[in-house]
């Protein structure tokens, strides 16, 4: 009962022409379609795979920020701005985004200020992090607090679960990060900065492309998350799972379903940074032969740790949805969006790691080439 009055709540976007914005959503849907298809079949089919994947990266790039500027202005005007909410995440995603080009900067120039700068950022970036919580916060008082809805006789916001399901499950996600990709390359470099920027601006965009969109949050999208997947398995799950929690910012920017601090970090940055997580097999060399199994299990786990992060939500933050129904299976049954998005994700990675082209030329970057450095250093010596 409950899943067919879900399914019958949802828009149907790729065939939604009801207003100016949904036309150039649905275009844009179709002719990001067209234009995958031709990059994957490309990968099968071209002799010159550099020159084809630079090609296809330009491409990408300049598309991408399109998108991400044409729908962000049609999306902020649709649904508002909420002060409490928007400003501090928007103004702790440019200093994200300052932060990345700067220390690129410095480390091309001035390596020696490397890590000044990195220290600089990172307190910077903590300080605003800090702010946008305690405003977070601060809105959960003003309109969250005993408005009769989400804390009533029947549904309540249970903060103290939702701080520690969100301690725990971070601290989960970093144990996992840290000692399953032991191998990769330690730090940011200029050339894993400037891919992390290419890899969150493509899915930025492609989230913007939904299939189907939830009435509560969430929604279906066409592999928007390929791209997080593809950066978190070539450059490893410890900066995997960092660009995927400044990618869940920009998520809380676009589309902010925000009650309470821990809530938001479990629907957002917590949750998407699980995503990073998808290069946790990259290294097991008994499926060397076989990367598309070693990208798909690590983006199962990542998806199901993100589901374990909205499902918690789900439970302590949005019961009130839930009427008469029990929390835990409202929740379970509204939040599998997520294994559907991310099996389109899969879908897409897998074509992907089929193809020789992409395999060789990929082989020179990020895990690939830290291995490749490491093997040349060890027969000079």
């Amino acid at each position: 009962m409950f899943l067919y009055s879900l399914l019958a709540e949802l828009k149907w976007y790729p065939i939604l022409f009801d207003s100016p914005a949904n036309v150039v959503r649905s275009a844009a849907f179709w002719l990001t379609v067209v234009l995958t298809a031709t990059f994957v079949i490309g990968l099968f089919l071209t002799k010159n795979r550099a020159r084809f994947l630079k090609t296809s990266l330009t491409v990408a790039i300049v598309y991408s920020c399109a998108l991400i500027i044409v729908l962000l202005s049609f999306a902020l005007k649709e649904d508002g701005i909420q002060p409490l909410l928007f400003y501090p995440l928007a103004v702790l995603c440019a200093l994200i985004l300052l932060s990345i080009l700067a220390y690129a900067l410095v480390s091309k120039k001035a390596p020696e200020k490397k890590k000044l700068v990195g220290i600089a950022a990172t307190v910077l970036v903590a300080a605003a992090f800090i702010v946008a919580l305690a405003l977070i916060s601060a809105y959960y008082r003003q309109n969250i607090k005993a408005d009769g809805y989400y804390n009533s006789d029947t549904a309540s916001v249970n903060q103290i679960v939702l701080y520690i399901g969100a301690i725990a499950l971070t601290a989960v996600i970093i144990a996992l990060a840290i000692f399953g990709n032991t191998s990769a390359k330690k730090g940011f470099d200029a050339k894993s900065l400037a891919y992390a920027g290419v890899c969150v601006a493509m899915s930025f965009a492609l989230s913007y492309l939904r299939i189907v969109k939830l009435p509560q949050g969430g929604s279906v999208t066409i592999a928007s998350l390929l791209p997080l997947m593809l950066y978190a398995y070539l450059f490893g799950t410890k900066k995997g799972v960092i660009v995927g929690f400044a990618y869940g910012l920009l998520q809380a920017v676009q589309d902010p379903w925000i009650i309470h601090p821990a809530q938001f970090l479990l629907d957002y940055p917590v949750a998407f940074a699980a995503i990073g997580l998808s290069g946790l097999f990259s290294k097991i060399k008994a499926l060397n032969k076989l990367p598309q199994i070693k990208f798909a299990l690590g983006a199962i786990v990542g998806s199901v740790m993100r589901f374990i992060c909205h499902v918690l939500s789900g439970v302590f933050a949005f019961s009130a949805y839930a009427g008469n129904q029990n929390p835990w299976a409202y929740s379970l049954a509204y939040n599998s969006f997520v294994f559907v998005d991310i099996a389109l994700a899969i879908l897409v990675g897998v074509l992907v790691f089929s193809s020789k082209s992409f395999l060789k030329v990929t082989g020179t970057v990020g895990a690939g080439a830290a291995t490749k450095t490491e093997t040349a250093k060890t027969n000079g010596n």
